[in-house]
């Protein structure tokens, strides 16, 4: 059980973050990828993620990532430095960035829990040289592409309709009922001055003062998450509980209904996918076209005005503009709007073939998840 203790005016540094956090989706659907859970709901997500990461040849990347992700107990808290608040490319920025003393100290954590000889791919991020942490925000960039992107209409819609609920909450009875809102959770509830929810170990988490931050996880199931260090940022992880049958609906008709007619609905699909600036390969790895017709796709919609092309170091990626935005969203944009697209970080692609797959038993035991 995981007990948040509210001390006096906490209530008023109670936050919650605008949508869910790119680098959390990420990890949280490893994790799934790994432990089955939920099945009805992410079973036949699962399928498609391990089919694509067969064919764009990925897995053996992916396998080695997963020690540093395992699906229960501890994971390393610089995998996840947002709380909602992060674009992806500024998230990957942040885990490149990250000091080798702590990099050491979280992963001497994470070996700690595991079983038999330290994976391979561990010990390399462990050292801190340039080429792993390359590697690892390459890793988690590419397969963010295939495992989230190509989702983001319905996780932003799951996003959107938890967020307008708290907010009619907290609107209607202030930062209390907004409180009492997530006490409505499976499993949570109210204790005087403390919110519980269920947790895998019992936990007492004292804000001491400082804000905390409630953040919706898509790929988040059964139990909160929270940062292990709590002289980190507080952020509460909650799960957001898709229904069964969401990825059909999606498969069946993602894009929004009055852009589809407008454009037609491989554009309206890539239009909506490039929330977040993606190479043309990545593009065509998230939405399952050739990489041609990508191409002509953001092509049309660029002399269109409704999606930019630039390069960064030696890759060229494509983005959403102000006028993408307002098409998709019925609005129209503002005067002077700048393209809406997170800002991308300027670093060389990593080297992603330097690691191979971990070596101990236990860790190859749950890798053998991808190949199912």
């Amino acid at each position: 059980m995981l007990q948040v203790e509210f001390d006096e005016g906490a209530l008023t540094r109670l936050g919650v973050a605008p949508s869910t956090d790119p680098l959390w989706e990420t990890v949280l659907s490893l994790h799934l990828l790994q432990n089955g859970q939920e099945s009805l709901a992410y079973d036949p997500w699962r399928r498609e993620v391990r089919g694509a990461l067969r064919r764009t040849g990925l897995a053996d990347d992916v396998r080695a990532l997963l020690p540093l992700c395992p699906p229960a107990g501890y994971f390393p808290d610089f995998l996840t430095p947002g709380r909602g608040d992060l674009a992806l490319e500024d998230g990957v920025d942040r885990v490149q960035s990250t000091p080798r003393r702590r990099l050491v100290a979280e992963l001497a954590r994470l070996c700690a829990n595991l079983r038999g000889p330290v994976p391979r791919s561990v010990r390399w991020v462990a050292t801190g040289e340039a080429s792993a942490l390359r590697w690892l925000g390459g890793t988690l960039r590419r397969y963010h592409a295939l495992a989230v992107a190509p989702y983001l209409s319905v996780i932003r819609g799951r996003a959107a309709e938890d967020r307008a609920g708290r907010a009619e909450a907290a609107l209607g009875g202030g930062a209390e009922a907004l409180l009492a809102s997530y006490a409505e959770l499976p499993g949570w509830r109210r204790q005087g001055s403390r919110l519980a929810a269920p947790y895998p170990e019992p936990r007492l988490l004292r804000l001491g003062g400082r804000p905390l931050t409630l953040l919706p996880g898509f790929f988040c199931v059964r139990t909160p998450l929270a940062l292990v260090d709590e002289s980190l940022p507080l952020v509460l992880v909650h799960p957001l509980g898709p229904a069964p049958g969401w990825l059909p609906r999606l498969r069946a008709g993602g894009a929004r209904p009055s852009v589809a007619q407008l454009i037609g609905a491989s554009r309206a699909h890539v239009l909506e996918a490039l929330e977040i600036p993606m190479t043309t390969t990545a593009l065509a790895t998230a939405l399952r076209l050739a990489p041609s017709t990508a191409s002509r796709h953001a092509a049309v919609l660029r002399e269109a005005g409704l999606v930019a092309t630039r390069r960064e170091g030696n890759r060229v990626l494509h983005r959403r503009t102000a006028l993408g935005c307002a098409l998709l969203d019925g609005a129209a944009p503002a005067v002077g709007a700048a393209p809406a697209a997170p800002p991308v970080a300027r670093r060389s692609p990593p080297r992603v073939q330097q690691v191979g797959t971990p070596g101990s038993q236990d860790s190859a035991t749950s890798m053998k998840m991808l190949e199912t």
